[in-house]
């Protein structure tokens, strides 16, 4: 008998998954995952790419299938999946696997909401579905990441693998969601594995288009799904062949072998960090480094200056080129920086530690922050090496204008199965995502449902709160 291939063997594993129903901790897990994007999302309604995918997607109209949140009125599919999966990322607040430095949920749960809603699908299915996406998605990225470099081969090649990945288990959800058969799954992989694309540039020297690349993924995993199940084919060796997607975006160092090996069994999804703060993930460790040394009376006026210490690659995007990270152009590129991290977390903070406010543009202008980021140096730090990229650490030595030094080293990020967030802090994160956008009472019954999809029947009650008509 011919071995099966990836494809194959991910398409059974959706397909059986479907069948029996995934087990009640990754149901659970799936729920958190969705209640994250939704409040990630009615977050970034203003912003700049919402206001561009708006407009393209008031253009195209089309058939009305599916909500795009904070917005009233359905569109198609495709075009609520495009809108969606843009807000789920464009703040930056979005979930992360580790080591593949990928953002899995900001695709496939906006595919997955679209495909669900326009199925006519059940809060189980649902679940299902964005469980089986995320597992994909993650499993993919793992493949890419080269353990003897330490790092992604997509990241190394300034590509997206959030986007190039994301595509593919996104549109496995949407299969799923569809009712796709084994052989229709293996043909959407097969068709999404051309959808994905994504480059980094802009982590380093500006632009907004990043913001877009999860909406897009989705988009083409909708679109993937919806193309396969009118007879579009794809090809099954779409991952591990000579001109497939590893080889194409990672080249021979990719580990195919990993995408599967336990498959079923051993759940990635289960160990995604959750994010704590509206901003790149590498620059998480250095924040709390921050607090820490608040929490210990260091003040902005008794320092002289702070070295920031991190992961070699996370160098290239969170302290260069480092005029620009000290003086970052716009809130977005200040979420990017380690030196206004760092300042923020001293001098401002809110929500978990620091939240919207210190993302603003006016906040990222601000004198006595860009002073303080400005006494920032970042350096490479070969402790910070050796973790990375399991976890993203920092160390922040601070030095005083009384000749004292101060030191916190951050090993274990928040968020992680070593450092989960609770449930409670999850909720927080939600609500105060929503809080311009929600009525309190809202926010609770969105919350309410969301851990209950498990046995709800009918999406439209979550929908109707979570579109337009539920905005304050």
């Amino acid at each position: 008998m011919t071995e099966l291939t990836i494809a194959q063997r991910l398409a059974e594993f959706a397909h059986s998954t479907r069948e029996r129903g995934a087990d009640a901790d990754v149901r659970a897990d799936a729920a958190r995952r969705i209640l994250d994007v939704l409040g990630n999302s009615l977050a970034a309604l203003n912003t700049p790419a919402a206001g561009a995918v708006h407009a393209l997607v008031e253009e195209c109209a089309g058939r009305p299938q599916a909500t795009r949140l904070g917005r009233a009125g359905r569109v198609p599919a495709i075009s609520a999946a495009l809108w969606n999966g843009t807000l789920a990322h464009a703040l930056d607040f979005d979930d992360t696997q580790l080591p593949s430095v990928l953002h899995p949920s900001a695709s496939v749960v906006p595919a997955a909401l679209a495909a669900a809603e326009a199925a006519r699908s059940s809060g189980a299915a649902l679940l299902d579905a964005v469980a089986v996406g995320i597992e994909v998605t993650a499993r993919l990225g793992l493949a890419g990441y080269d353990a003897a470099l330490g790092n992604s081969i997509f990241f190394e090649r300034g590509l997206h693998a959030t986007a190039i990945c994301g595509a593919v288990g996104g549109a496995v959800a949407a299969a799923m969601l569809a009712g796709l058969d084994t052989t229709g799954i293996v043909h959407t992989i097969g068709i999404a594995a051309s959808m994905g694309s994504g480059l980094l540039e802009a982590n380093r020297t500006g632009g907004t288009v990043k913001r877009v690349h999860c909406g897009w993924a989705a988009h083409g995993a909708v679109t993937a799904a919806t193309l396969a199940k009118h007879g579009l084919t794809g090809p099954p060796t779409v991952i591990e062949g000579r001109f497939g997607l590893l080889q194409a975006f990672c080249g021979d160092h990719a580990d195919p072998a990993v995408i599967c090996a336990g498959l079923g069994e051993q759940w990635e999804l289960l160990g995604v960090f959750f994010k704590p703060y509206p901003c790149n993930h590498f620059t998480h460790a250095g924040i709390d480094a921050a607090l820490r040394l608040r929490g210990r009376g260091i003040t902005a006026d008794r320092i002289d200056r702070l070295i920031l210490g991190a992961p070699t690659p996370a160098l290239r995007t969170i302290g260069e080129p480092a005029s620009a990270k000290q003086r970052p152009e716009s809130g977005y590129h200040a979420a990017f920086s380690g030196p206004y991290t760092v300042a923020a977390a001293l001098l401002g903070g809110g929500g978990l530690g620091v939240f919207h406010d210190d993302f603003t543009d006016s906040a990222a202008r601000d004198p006595h922050r860009l002073a303080l980021a400005a006494k920032v140096t970042c350096v490479a730090d070969p402790h910070c090496d050796s973790i990375f990229p399991h976890q993203f650490p920092a160390v922040l030595t601070a030095q005083l204008s009384d000749g004292t030094t101060v030191t916190e080293r951050v090993d274990v990020n928040r968020g992680g199965p070593g450092n989960p967030l609770t449930a409670a802090e999850l909720v927080t994160k939600f609500e105060l995502n929503t809080a311009q956008v929600l009525r309190p009472a809202q926010a609770d019954l969105i919350t309410d449902i969301v851990f209950a999809l498990a046995d709800i029947r009918d999406l439209a009650p979550l929908l109707r709160l979570v579109d337009g008509t539920g905005r304050r």
